[in-house]
């Protein structure tokens, strides 16, 4: 089947105005990049605007002496994907009861569940600081992840996704002897894993990105994120911001999150087209 010349144009069109959406997006990455390796007291004004007089480590070899990343990246690791094993488990059963199972009061709860995600999350920090200061966790790993152990986002991305599932195929694996475990591990988690890959992402991104809950909840250095280090590096001047240690720390921090997206983009994208959000 032929295209239709207007067609090609339209699509050629399209095709122009998302590369040029997806270049006006990656300004400020590209200008963070140019920043960290232009010579650190240099002006925008003196050399090359791109490049200054000549490309440079030096902002990456000062920020490494800032503070010590290998430690805030092991607090960080330790965080987010302590809270994503428990995450997933959490959001796997909640959803799966929510999908498929009957008992009283479902719709309600699953309602109550979902009004979470119209709370603030600065309007919890008061009673989730009361709560960990009462368990005595005050300054612990346990303290970052407590707050997140539930996810009505995932919850809810995992209930869509079970829902594609045909029944036919959890009468089968019932016929065959499977119970409620077997079912939710050999027929629904298979054809889920776009979903749950999806939710991955944005919760690594999420709790990542976490700033204000980490310096309010945590004292020590080996408990302290990477977000805290990257603080550190805005306090040592005197004399104003050195933008170019400043970008080189944001882009020490967000490095390892741009990996992890370009391996799973597809997997992140297929997630929502089967799930039917929008």
């Amino acid at each position: 089947m032929k295209t239709s010349p207007l067609r090609r144009v339209w699509s050629a069109l399209g095709t122009l105005v998302l590369i040029g959406a997806a270049i006006f997006w990656l300004i400020p990455l590209i200008w963070s990049v140019l920043i960290a390796i232009r010579p650190e007291n240099e002006p925008i004004v003196t050399g090359n605007i791109f490049f200054g007089s000549h490309l440079t480590l030096e902002n990456f070899q000062n920020v490494s002496r800032v503070t010590n990343w290998g430690e805030h990246f092991y607090a960080t690791l330790r965080f987010v994907f302590g809270v994503l094993l428990v995450q997933v488990v959490t959001i796997t059963l909640a959803a799966y009861a929510f999908a498929r199972m009957r008992f009283w009061g479902k719709r309600l709860f699953f309602g109550l569940i979902l009004i979470q995600l119209m709370i603030p999350a600065a309007v919890l920090i008061v009673p989730n600081f009361a709560t960990i200061s009462a368990l005595r966790l005050y300054d612990t790993i346990w303290a970052l992840m407590l707050p997140y152990m539930g996810s009505a986002f995932g919850t809810f991305l995992m209930r869509q996704a079970f829902k594609q599932v045909p029944l036919e195929l959890e009468d089968a694996a019932r016929i065959d002897g499977c119970g409620w475990f077997g079912v939710l591990w050999n027929v629904y988690l298979p054809p889920s894993i776009p979903s749950l890959v999806a939710f991955s992402l944005v919760s690594v991104t999420t709790r990542w990105n976490e700033f204000l809950w980490p310096m309010i909840v945590t004292q020590s250095s080996e408990n302290r994120p990477l977000t805290i280090g990257l603080s550190r590096v805005l306090r040592t001047s005197e004399v104003g911001a050195l933008y170019g240690q400043i970008t080189a720390g944001v882009l020490v921090v967000i490095f390892p999150l741009m990996i992890l997206f370009m391996i799973f983009q597809r997997q992140f994208i297929n997630s929502f087209v089967r799930s039917g959000l929008k």
